[in-house]
């Protein structure tokens, strides 16, 4: 298969960021830059949606449809971390997602969120209306308004918290992720025949990984690699 910009004769192949992050995320070069050599275009989306002090997901999952494209288009989705919770909410509602790679993802997101800055940082960001935080892709500090928080709950409250995703999906984790916990991903794995669980000895961003999330993606996505689909 020979997937290019404006030539597609297959799936879209789709990069979502994760929070604070942006398309020139380190994980997303490297696997656009992976899959180049192999003739395919894996388009790096930009979902800071509608900007990153408004962050909405809702905003971010409309755009992730619109980049599949018509209701005949398909797509890969890859996504990092918020990424790859806009990956699960996507493809659950949308049959044109064929498969998923998702790399820590933020599954049960307001959770691990609460975990990581505690009750007293919550307070103060629905009191002020700001989180303050490092914006990774412009290497500033930078702040997320406070109605990012119900958007996520109201949308990662359905089907129990856990999305309800039937395709293929991989699941690439580190044990040492301090930002979304991989008992997260162990859980929702489980018992499930369509997802893989690989651990990694890593953390949160998977930098030392990118090798085996090369290797572990290209044997998942295999079907689409070969030609023709053989």
């Amino acid at each position: 298969m020979n997937v290019e910009q404006g030539a597609q004769t297959g799936p879209r192949w789709l990069y979502l960021h994760g929070f604070a992050s942006g398309p020139g995320s380190a994980k997303g070069v490297a696997l656009s830059a992976h899959y180049a050599r192999q003739g395919i275009h894996l388009e790096r989306l930009n979902l800071r949606q509608p900007s990153l002090e408004h962050l909405c997901l809702g905003a971010m999952m409309q755009t992730v449809r619109e980049a599949i494209g018509g209701e005949r288009d398909r797509a890969i989705l890859f996504g990092s971390s918020l990424g790859g919770l806009t990956a699960c909410r996507v493809a659950e509602e949308d049959a044109r997602v064929c498969a998923l790679v998702l790399l820590a993802p933020a599954l049960r997101a307001m959770e691990q969120m609460r975990r990581r800055i505690g009750a007293e940082g919550m307070r103060r960001w629905e009191e002020t209306g700001w989180l303050e935080l490092l914006d990774h892709a412009e290497k500033r500090q930078a702040r997320v308004g406070f109605g990012f928080v119900p958007d996520v709950e109201a949308i990662d409250s359905r089907s129990g918290g856990w999305p309800e995703v039937r395709v293929p999906t991989l699941i690439i984790h580190g044990r040492q992720d301090d930002t979304t916990d991989i008992s997260a991903s162990r859980q929702w794995a489980r018992g499930k025949r369509h997802v893989r669980l690989v651990e990694v000895d890593d953390g949160h961003e998977l930098l030392a990984s990118l090798g085996r999330i090369a290797a572990e993606a290209d044997d998942f996505l295999r079907p689409f690699l070969s030609p023709a689909g053989e």
